[in-house]
């Protein structure tokens, strides 16, 4: 199966992913992949009740905070989450009584994490717990947390302390002093300050209790405000503690302190403002969402993906951006590197056009520190840094420290060498200005970037009088495997393409605002003279292009350089640096990540040179075998994919798509425990979108060239251009289609005057109307083939649906449909049920709409609607809930060395598989995602026998639905139908259930129909 995580223990559905096993060894990189935020504040996701060794961790954007070494760093911030259960004297702890049921899910839908437990304690009690947190996205200010407790066996005293820890710590280094806390009414405050930065922290926060009398008593412990309540619970009575903390520091208002005690006197309560949130949301996946059909996990994994760019770009501050670890780990302290302008604004750029002009934004408010880096090297002009944080001077530490005591500090060069930070973000904010038209950013802010920054290559570049050249010597490219070259082409061409835009900009000022380019001319000293040197450098600038074959040199003497097979060195578990070491590295033809190819992506949006279809194939074909891409940088992936797309290397890109999309999911790298990988996560909104999309923009719009993976079947998202939405749905081919085929064999099928005839797989839908007393043939099916075959089945496989076969979600799936159907105030009943047996979840709407007028965006927020009720009912669900004689029969099939899968049209079938503790007997799912056409086509079937390398033939279908029954025939496989003979009656074995049923019984039932028709 490949539902779960390797040992992850992780199950993705359409929004939601859910943890079903705690595991101890993983705290640390499961704390990252809960992380929630609302784009003011990040919190890592570790437990209410605190557990050893873990990192908790808030993050507050633009709260940084001197420390020796690193120069500076994200303080970590006050922890709002402490609240400790304590059961008849027993403290809850993980490590400590059983764990009898653990459930946690991430819901990016609704920005919501929970937990659900069943914990017995040491002394024997055994009581539910649920918890709940979210940061709101309403009001970036509060923060919401809530606690559901419910004894289970037992009647006893309950103890709940809610805190805030005012000691947070960054690894061991704590940023904050304390200043004061008190008391409230329900509640109290905290109030602390950075030791160097001097930023005051304000929090207040208020605990309120339903579900029993209680009385909530204040703990003024220094730094460690508590409220805490004592309560005699009974059995099966469940207790509610809901805690609202409020947060603001003195970034944005002088009296952060009195601030959050005024928001919290004036909130309201806990369920109104979840709901304010959960609106906010849904505001926003509005315009950002992308469905993808076909491919649940890929579907989770990009909205994954997305949610936590989403909830690390600040919505109402300019003066900050994205780190590099996004706002959810330790690593790399914060800082902001050429991951946001380049991987991550493009997502922002075509979708949330606001939230990009506030990224670039924080560039131009740190011009100032650009400015003081060229000076402090020697040049001119504005010299972006590599590791920006507040200022915009340079932040990347000089050395890194070793943990072997004995091993030389290492030197980082990146903060000297790797300069084209510079022309990255003149090229982000060229590309922002072009996709939104933004003139007034651009006059005010934009153009001053990327002038001043071309007045630091003027007196960057060296003139090779020999060659009559201009070089850039020295310097790191986009591959950080070669620590000192000389004309590295990224770093070259990007410089060129830069002083190019820089003339194009200021022409554009001086026509369009005159007195603005005076302004400028006077300010970064101008002149006429410059802007002709700044034409002859681009024109006169080294560039190693081979134009003959395409190929480029990625840097002056690189083929000169020892060659490599990686191949060699498999299997590896490490970095090639780390394996052949840094002078090792240096020396050898091997690659971090994408250069050339990392040029050639950059310049493929407007087809500039050297990109072309030519060079593209020449380069993929020499660099990409050369590079580290498994475990140099996670950088790679993404543009990997997308470049495969463009050379039509489908299973590549696919491959590298999902390598980038899961490299938190699955901590793929084993450095999940530092932050979310943010740079990967916007390369997989480039390689979904212009990539598998094959979104090109020209000056009328995006136009859509889609190469959609052979497994996905749609493909629709929006893109914002110059302020118009253009939406894209791509399919392999209509839903339409697919809609109006179940509709008229259901027609066919439920008419007592007629019988359904399948095609042959692979071919149209075609139905035929036959007379009741003439037989009816399936030309692709076992019983066809055994009129001309005297051998007897040769069964290898089992395909199982699921509802009404290994379980009975049929009564979820109808409590589903009921609530939706009430809220519509259209009529549904059981009877009206019967008939979405086996049908797809929108044909099943479509069924119950009848000729109601409802919009294609209605229609998807209904089918989104019931699976959410749906799911929630589902969540209980256990073993206990097999159908009779399931487990007995798929652990004799298992004996037997039968092959099983799920051949089953729910969307949620792996969550299924997995609450019913089966997941291990299980060797492939086909599911609602995996094909197109759902029953009664045979494609869901043919395809789980794919999945088990069996032909048709060798499989036995079990189903309970008549349109289940007619996709197995089809496909050719034999059918065991559960139910009534009027629905199940065309399989060629019909049981009432499967109670009692042994594999060796139907072997030979099937046997004896096969002897029959010899």
């Amino acid at each position: 199966m490949d539902t779960k995580g390797r040992s992850r223990h992780f199950i993705y559905t359409d929004w939601i992913l859910i943890e079903t096993q705690f595991d101890p060894n993983q705290l640390h990189s499961k704390e990252t992949v809960f992380t929630i935020g609302n784009g003011y504040l990040g919190t890592r996701g570790s437990f209410e009740e605190a557990y050893t060794n873990a990192l908790p961790a808030t993050f507050i954007h633009g709260v940084y905070d001197d420390v020796p070494v690193v120069y500076t760093e994200l303080a970590n911030c006050p922890d709002w989450l402490p609240l400790v259960v304590i059961v008849n004297g027993d403290r809850f702890r993980l490590d400590q009584g059983e764990i009898l049921r653990y459930d946690r899910q991430l819901d990016v839908r609704q920005g919501i994490l929970s937990r659900s437990l069943r914990w017995r304690s040491p002394s024997g009690k055994t009581i539910d717990i649920h918890f709940e947190r979210f940061t709101s996205l309403a009001d970036q200010h509060v923060l919401g947390q809530r606690c559901q407790l419910t004894p289970v066996d037992f009647d006893g005293l309950i103890e709940v302390q809610a805190s805030i820890n005012g000691y947070p710590e960054n690894q061991g280094f704590n940023h904050w002093e304390g200043l004061d806390q008190g008391k409230t009414d329900q509640g109290f405050w905290l109030y602390r300050r950075t030791r160097n930065s001097r930023i005051e922290i304000g929090m207040a926060a208020r605990t309120t209790i339903s579900g029993t009398e209680a009385a909530l008593q204040f703990n003024s412990a220094p730094g460690y405000p508590t409220t805490s309540t004592t309560f005699f619970a009974t059995s099966q009575q469940t207790v509610t503690i809901e805690k609202i903390v409020t947060v603001f520091t003195s970034r944005e208002i002088e009296t952060p302190v009195a601030a959050a005690q005024e928001k919290l006197a004036h909130l309201p309560d806990y369920t109104t403002l979840l709901n304010a949130h959960r609106n906010a949301w849904d505001e926003v996946w509005q315009q950002s969402d992308i469905l993808i059909e076909g491919d649940s996990t890929a579907a989770f994994a990009v909205r994954y993906n997305l949610f936590q760019l989403l909830i690390a770009a600040s919505r109402h501050d300019e003066k900050v951006s994205i780190p590099a670890k996004t706002l959810s780990g330790f690593g790399y302290r914060g800082h902001v590197f050429w991951d946001t302008e380049i991987f991550i604004l493009p997502f922002f750029t075509y979708v949330q056009p606001a939230i990009a002009r506030n990224l670039l934004s924080y560039r131009y408010h740190t011009l100032n520190g650009a400015r003081r880096k060229a000076f402090h090297n020697g040049y001119k002009g504005a010299m972006f840094a590599w590791e920006s944080a507040v200022t915009g001077d340079e932040v990347t530490p000089r050395w890194s420290l070793p943990s072997d005591f004995y091993a030389d500090d290492v030197r980082i060069w990146c903060r000297d060498r790797e300069i084209h930070i510079s022309a990255d973000i003149a090229y982000a904010v060229w590309y922002y200005w072009q996709a939104t038209g933004d003139d007034e950013w651009m006059h005010d802010r934009g153009a001053e970037m990327i002038l001043d920054t071309a007045v630091f290559w003027e007196s960057r570049v060296e003139f090779n009088r020999e060659c009559d050249r201009y070089e850039i010597r020295g310097v790191i490219g986009a591959d950080e495997y070669h620590e000192f070259v000389h004309n590295n082409i990224f770093t070259n061409r990007m410089v060129q393409w830069h002083l190019e835009k820089a003339i194009a900009v200021y022409n554009w000022l001086d026509k369009k605002f005159p007195d603005r380019a005076t302004e400028l001319e006077q300010k970064l000293q101008l002149s006429p003279e410059q802007r002709w040197h700044w034409q002859e450098i681009a024109a006169k600038l080294l560039i190693f292009y081979d134009s003959s074959t395409g190929l480029i040199e990625q840097f002056e003497g690189f083929f000169q350089l020892e060659d490599i097979n990686l191949a060699d060195y498999e299997p590896r578990d490490r970095s090639m640096q780390a394996i052949l070491g840094i002078e090792g590295a240096n020396k050898r033809q091997v690659l971090k990540q994408p250069d050339v190819l990392m040029l050639l992506y950059l310049m493929r949006q407007s087809q500039d040179f050297p990109y072309n279809q030519k060079a593209l194939q020449t380069n993929w074909d020499y660099y990409a075998p050369r590079t580290d891409i498994t475990y140099g940088s996670s950088l790679g992936p993404a543009i990997h994919a997308i470049l495969a797309s463009d050379l039509s290397q489908s299973a590549e890109a696919y491959e590298r798509f999902m390598q980038a999309a899961m490299v938190d999911l699955e901590d793929t790298r084993g450095n999940t425990a530092d932050g979310i990988h943010g740079a990967s996560a916007g390369g997989i909104w480039q390689a979904v979108i212009l990539g598998f999309g094959g979104i090109q923009l020209t000056e009328d719009g995006p136009v859509a060239n889609p190469h959609l993976p052979s497994g996905w079947t749609r493909l629709k998202f929006k893109l914002q251009w110059r302020g118009k939405w253009h939406e894209f749905d791509l399919r392999q081919e209509q839903v339409a289609q697919e809609i109006a085929h179940e509709l008229e064999f259901l027609q066919l099928s439920f008419s007592p005057n007629s019988q359904y005839q399948s095609p042959e797989s692979g071919s149209p839908a075609v139905l035929t109307l036959h007379d009741t007393d003439s037989s009816v043939s399936y030309p692709n099916s076992p019983k066809h083939q055994m009129e001309t075959s005297p051998h007897s089945p040769d069964i290898q496989g089992f395909i199982f649906d699921l509802d009404g076969v290994l379980t009975d979600t049929a009564e979820f799936h109808y409590l589903a449909w009921q609530r939706l159907a009430d809220q519509e105030g259209i009529p549904f009943n059981r009877q009206a049920n019967e008939a979405l047996r086996g049908i797809s979840r929108r044909t099943s709407l479509i069924l119950i709409v009848g000729d109601r007028p409802y919009l294609e965006t209605q229609l998807e927020e209904m089918m989104e609607r019931k699976n959410r009720y749906y799911v929630d009912l589902i969540q209980n669900m256990t073993p206990r809930d097999l159908s009779l004689g399931a487990i007995e029969l798929l652990n004799e099939l298992r004996q037997a060395g039968i092959k099983i899968a799920i051949g089953s049209a729910s969307k949620n079938a792996r969550t299924v598989v997995e609450r019913l503790g089966i997941a291990d007997k299980i060797d492939a799912i086909a599911d609602g995602y995996s094909v197109q056409k759902p029953k009664p086509a045979p494609d869901l079937f043919i395809y789980a026998a794919k999945q088990l390398g069996l032909e048709p033939a060798q499989c036995v279908v079990v189903e309970d639905a008549t349109a289940g029954v007619e996709a197995a025939l089809a496909a050719g496989m034999w059918t065991v139908g559960l139910g009534p003979a009027e629905r199940v009656g065309a399989a060629h074995v019909v049981l009432p259930n499967l109670a009692g049923v042994k594999w060796t019984d139907l072997k030979a039932k099937l046997n004896s129909i096969a002897t029959q028709k010899k």
